[in-house]
């Protein structure tokens, strides 16, 4: 058998059952000719599974389909859909489908974030005009001796985690919020970050404490820079398609490009909880810093091949991290 053709033939049929699961999990009744074609195409889609689980090594494929018939089986029973299966869809196939189809966005913009500030830190470091205005030699000296690395240590760690992630998330749903108004908002808090951390990072380095800076940024930094960056990507994205929709009318592009910023949010607001757990538990830590530094990049290394790994594997069967059809409302509000 031709595994490819057999699922080019029967993949229709699989868009459609998902569309009728969803029509079925609404509150509205369903015709009695919906009903009855959830039930035949239910009955050959499990078919169909037991073939290709037999024969497919796409792992990705046969877990959305399996899915695709225990719902259509809770649909076609009356049983309810299981709440698990919205959470295993959105973290297996929504969110990091979101993320992958915006990757040179995120890309690009890490790229360019990071470049702004080594400019701003060596600005500060060979411009002694400038490191002098900035900020007040004293306050350098205090922060180079005392504050950068008291500031990791100087609260509970359980409750500056909470403080980090509450402060993280908010800047990063500003980042993608506020890439409506044309993403002109974005770009300023991903400077505004930028130039915090090129600044900060020259003057320890004037201090000759740049060991320092790294060994207590990289842990949770990896991690935590990196979802800024992807979340200001969203944003500049989200504006980009009121400037540019393609195809589509702007109102069309704008509620498309948000509601994918929706679900990329609530994503990446569990990724900084666990950059918030190491920068309160592992950074401050008595840790070598080899070791320190080293959770840092396994954490951020898991979050990239998580993206990239589910992400594309989604990609590879049409999705792009948008509601499944159904639960969407029109593209655009009616006027």
């Amino acid at each position: 058998m031709d595994l490819d053709a057999y699922v080019a033939v029967h993949r229709p049929e699989w868009f459609r059952l998902r569309y009728l699961v969803d029509q079925a999990n609404r509150p509205r009744k369903m015709p009695s000719e919906e009903l009855e074609e959830l039930v035949e195409l239910y009955q050959r889609v499990a078919t169909q599974l037991s073939v290709i689980r037999s024969r497919s090594r796409d792992q990705a494929m046969v877990d959305d389909l399996s899915a695709l018939v225990i719902r259509a089986r809770a649909a076609v029973t009356g049983t309810a859909d299981p709440g698990w299966h919205v959470v295993a869809r959105y973290f297996t196939i929504t969110f990091p489908a979101a993320v992958y189809a915006r990757r040179w966005w995120a890309i690009a913009t890490t790229v360019l974030c990071l470049l702004f500030a080594l400019a701003c830190a060596l600005w500060v470091v060979y411009d002694q005009t400038a490191q002098a205005r900035l900020v007040p030699s004293d306050e350098v000296a205090q922060l180079c001796r005392h504050d950068f690395a008291s500031y990791y240590s100087e609260n509970p760690a359980g409750s500056f985690a909470s403080q980090i992630w509450t402060n993280n998330a908010w800047v990063s749903a500003q980042a993608i919020a506020l890439g409506a108004l044309l993403g002109v908002p974005t770009l300023v808090v991903l400077l505004e970050n930028s130039l915090n951390l090129g600044v900060v990072g020259g003057y320890m380095s004037s201090c000759g404490e740049s060991h320092q800076f790294f060994s207590l940024i990289l842990p949770h930094g990896m991690l935590e820079l990196t979802v800024v960056f992807v979340a200001g990507a969203v944003g500049l994205r989200l504006g980009w398609s009121i400037i540019a929709p393609g195809g589509r009318r702007r109102s069309e592009a704008l509620a498309a490009e948000g509601r994918a910023a929706v679900s990329i949010a609530i994503g990446l607001a569990v990724a900084l909880a666990l950059s918030g757990v190491i920068e309160a538990f592992v950074t401050p830590s008595g840790l070598p810093t080899a070791i320190r530094i080293g959770i840092g990049v396994l954490a951020w290394g898991l979050f990239v091949a998580y993206i990239w790994i589910y992400g594309s594997r989604a990609a590879s069967h049409g999705e792009k991290g948008d509601l499944e059809a159904s639960l969407r409302e029109d593209l655009a509000p009616v006027t």
